[in-house]
């Protein structure tokens, strides 16, 4: 991995580009901009390469210009192949729909000054491509093939059109940030491989909005040959756009305001800054909220939003959500507000402000929203973060500083996905017959493999070779042969490329789940809430609170409950989790703050540092010196190298809240730790809340909290996860995302598909059948893994660990009359959802004022 330190000169490129390219680029553009400038020369003399580049920094063309050119200068000589030049692959339909129209238009433009037809043919292939399409594609190939990852694999797997990538020059992966850290990006990283075994002299071009580390999306990218990572270029431009950023906060004291003025000020403050920009793009974190805040601008400001006004978001159905894009394209919306669905490089025009409602969580996902502003080049990303609560004030004041000092937090590459790599084995196998040993060489050159052992690679080829006979009572049958004389596997079955086709890719199919009293139909959650839950758990529903009991299928069994406050609130599924490092940055403000009231140094001074630290308003460092100085004098303040215990009782239990602020997935892992460990030492089942900044343990009886914490060892940490995992419901409901994925389920057969609901009874039916053959069965295995790996953090819980046995953090137990300012938020999370948010504001200000009452005593 070499970054690319010189940028090409104009006079390079102009010499490269052929007469018709050059008159066009000039006729639309003054000059090459930064990312040419350094990508496009790369490109054109085939060296893989990465560009990394905010939103609108004109990546596409980066990608495109020299493949055009070859294109254009091949159609001109008379050259020009029936075959794929050109295979761009994204995760989005609607991103592929917005390339083919930004690659069609510029090859009509040519052609009407050239005077006559070029014949180069622009295609897209997903899997909303009619018959007719897939057809004509096959007759006559396009040049530039445009695809998602799942229909890419089809392709491989296709005899007749695999014919025609066998000679593709260049694989162009963008958005490939939004690739990498799931599990399709792991089974694109197999079909690059596949697609380089087509096509030896392949080219691959990364495309990526602001990420970290580039090295390892990188490696991603190339893979590897012989042992070693193929060579590859990065061009990291990602700071190219000048940044406006500010955290604002509607009122002066964010805990004594009382709520109805607060949330007043804040739509207030938000109708104002709408008022002074053209068009404005609003993301909050949950789509709840975003349907909450259309709902009330169009309420208060009846004059102001009526038409104008849009919500975005993944639970919108298609038709809506390309309306909506269609409008902000066209500048007939003044506002816009979206979850997460207009995060990706979607074309929506002209954008000139971006309002985040509370934290992004991480840096990288601050910046990718915020560039969305200023779509142009060398137009500034203006971006506000609105805050309302004092723990929101300091998360979005470091992130704010780790954005404008270029601190990104790094990416999760799932690794060794059992679940995938048994899809990718099938399909191979149905697109030829292969030397196990070839077949193994190619797996590993993938990043995602490249430490997979021989041994886990072979339980794979077992389950596919049906060697588990037990599991033809499932209806599971073998999907491939395996000559173990020879070593060659191939398909096993007529219709096993149908079955391919039509059960590929790695997302679930999810859908809600019915809640139940007895026999009587409460309401319905959707499934990622359900994950979270243990039975004994608390949550509200149609504002009634009920206790969860179990789950069977898609129906969960709940009793009234009462008198106890929800421990889940019903966000909780949708939120985005803190990235441990952006954790880490606030660890280390809070680590200076308290050595400087430890020191009793003045007011004076601290509000100095404050303002020299971060980059916050007078009205931000008063918030954030006064919260501190409660934290201080109340108790102390917890950081990564000193991690607090509060036990306090509320009169009804004791709650042992653990101030460990490394975020949600990091939280998670410790809290089910403690409580299996609690289970184990004294017999007693615990109530758990979890947030990003702690995590609590409440029990009506006594609880040895700390000696349960003090017990968990570094080495020993993913053994006690494992056993604390093992009859959730979140592991139920991940065997059956990841059954579906190895095809031990298969969701479509016979044209029949098989509802969510049958999958999921069928899926804890197999996996009672899968633990009879072995607790370490490969897709159990795997089910595990992506619990506490992907979903969770069990490397960083690890890490944390250590830290504890090494002596590097101290554990200390405090014991409180009331819960500390910093513990605010986690116990009344629950309270949410019970008593009305202004409730929850009146809840945490009589804290306040007990805690303001004892450190004046």
């Amino acid at each position: 991995m070499e970054y690319k330190e010189q940028q090409n000169t104009e006079k390079e490129l102009l010499g490269m580009l052929n007469p018709l390219v050059k008159k066009w680029f000039f006729s639309r553009f003054k000059s090459f901009s930064l990312p040419q400038l350094y990508g496009v020369m790369e490109i054109h003399s085939r060296s893989n390469i990465l560009v990394s580049a905010p939103t609108g920094a004109t990546k596409t063309l980066t990608a495109f210009l020299s493949i055009l050119n070859e294109l254009v200068d091949s159609a001109q000589k008379g050259i020009l192949q029936d075959k794929v030049y050109c295979v761009y692959v994204s995760p989005l339909k609607a991103l592929n729909q917005d390339i083919s129209v930004n690659l069609i238009n510029p090859l009509k433009e040519m052609e009407e000054l050239h005077g006559s037809k070029l014949g180069i043919r622009v295609g897209v292939r997903t899997g909303d491509t009619t018959a007719s399409e897939k057809s004509k594609m096959l007759k006559k190939p396009p040049h530039i093939l445009i695809t998602t990852p799942e229909s890419l694999a089809i392709l491989l797997t296709t005899r007749k059109f695999s014919e025609h990538l066998k000679a593709v020059d260049w694989c162009i992966v963008d958005e490939i940030h939004a690739l990498a850290e799931n599990k399709r990006g792991v089974h694109l990283s197999l079909s690059l491989e596949r697609l380089q075994r087509l096509a030896p002299g392949m080219t691959r071009v990364g495309l990526s909005a602001t990420i970290s580390p580039l090295e390892e999306i990188a490696q991603f990218l190339v893979g590897l040959e012989n042992g070693k990572y193929r060579k590859c270029r990065i061009v990291d431009v990602q700071f190219l756009k000048k940044l406006d950023l500010k955290v604002l906060s509607p009122v002066d004291n964010l805990v004594d305001v009382p709520h109805g003025d607060m949330h007043q000020k804040m739509y207030e403050l938000m109708d104002d800054l709408i008022r002074q920009h053209r068009t404005t793009l609003i993301f909050t974190n949950t789509r709840s909220a975003t349907e909450r805040v259309v709902h009330y601008l169009k309420d208060k400001f009846p004059k102001q939003y009526d038409e104008n006004i849009g919500a975005h978001h993944g639970s919108l159905s298609k038709e809506h959500r390309h309306d909506i894009e269609e409008r902000l394209r066209q500048g007939k919306l003044k506002v816009v507000v979206s979850s997460t669905s207009l995060e990706l490089g979607i074309d929506i025009g002209y954008v000139d402000l971006v309002i985040l409602l509370g934290s992004p969580k991480s840096v990288a996902r601050c910046l990718q929203r915020i560039g969305r502003s200023g779509h142009k080049l060398h137009e500034t990303a203006k971006g506000r973060i609105l805050v309302l609560d004092r723990d929101d004030l300091v998360e979005c004041a470091v992130l704010l500083k780790s954005a404008i000092e270029k601190k990104i937090d790094r990416i999760h590459i799932p690794t060794n996905c059992l679940d995938v790599l048994a899809q990718q084995i099938y399909s191979m196998s149905i697109a030829e017959k292969m030397h196990i040993n070839d077949l193994f060489t190619m797996i590993r050159q993938s990043h995602c493999y490249k430490g997979i052992e021989r041994a886990e690679f072979m339980e794979v080829i077992d389950y596919l070779t049906g060697k588990h006979i037990s599991l033809e009572e499932r209806h599971i049958y073998a999907k491939i042969w395996h000559d173990e004389e020879t070593g060659m596997i191939g398909r096993k079955g007529k219709m096993s490329r149908v079955i391919f086709m039509t059960n590929v890719g790695t997302i679930p199919d999810e859908t809600f789940v019915t809640v139940k009293v007895g026999e009587q139909s409460i309401g319905k959650i959707d499934e990622a809430f359900l994950e979270r839950l243990r039975p004994g758990d608390v949550f509200v529903l149609g504002g009634a609170t009920y206790e969860f009991k179990f789950a069977r299928g898609m129906v969960a069994q709940v009793a009234v409950s009462v008198n106890r406050p929800p421990t889940v609130p019903s966000w909780f599924s949708e939120m985005l989790p803190l990235s441990f490092d952006l954790a880490l940055e606030i660890n280390r403000l809070r680590k200076n703050l308290n050595d400087m009231f430890t020191k009793k140094r003045s007011r004076t001074d601290i509000l100095k540092f404050i303002h020299e630290y971060l980059y916050v308003d007078d009205n931000a460092a008063n918030s954030i010196y006064e919260y501190f100085y409660e934290q201080f004098y109340f108790s102390e303040v917890p950081s990564d190298k000193t991690i607090t215990i509060e036990v306090f009782n509320d009169g009804k239990q004791t709650y042992h809240i653990f101030h460990t602020l490394f975020g949600r997935r990091v939280n998670d892992v410790l809290a089910r730790a403690v409580a299996f460990a609690i289970s184990r030492i004294q017999h007693r089942d615990v109530e758990i809340g979890i947030s990003d900044n702690g995590f609590y343990v409440a029990s009506s009886r006594e609880v040895q909290a700390l000696r349960a914490f003090n017990m968990l060892k570094s080495n020993e940490l993913r053994k006690v996860a494992e056993l604390a995992i093992e009859r959730t419901e979140v592991l139920k409901r991940r065997f059956r995302h990841c059954a579906a994925r190895s095809l031990m389920i298969l969701r479509n057969y016979k044209g029949h598909q098989k509802r969510v609901g049958r999958q999921q009874v069928s899926s804890q039916i197999l996996l009672s059948a899968v633990k009879r053959i072995s607790e370490d069965f490969p897709i159990l295995r795997e089910a595990r893994r992506e619990v506490l790996e992907d979903l969770m953090d069990i490397k960083n819980s690890e890490l944390v660990i250590s830290q504890v046995e090494k002596g590097i953090a101290k554990v200390k137990e405090i014991h409180t009359s009331t819960p500390s300012p910093f513990a605010f938020n986690l116990v009344a999370q629950g309270y949410t959802d019970i008593l009305k948010i202004e409730d929850r504001h009146e809840f945490i200000k009589r804290l306040h004022k007990k805690v303001l009452a004892k450190i004046q005593k």
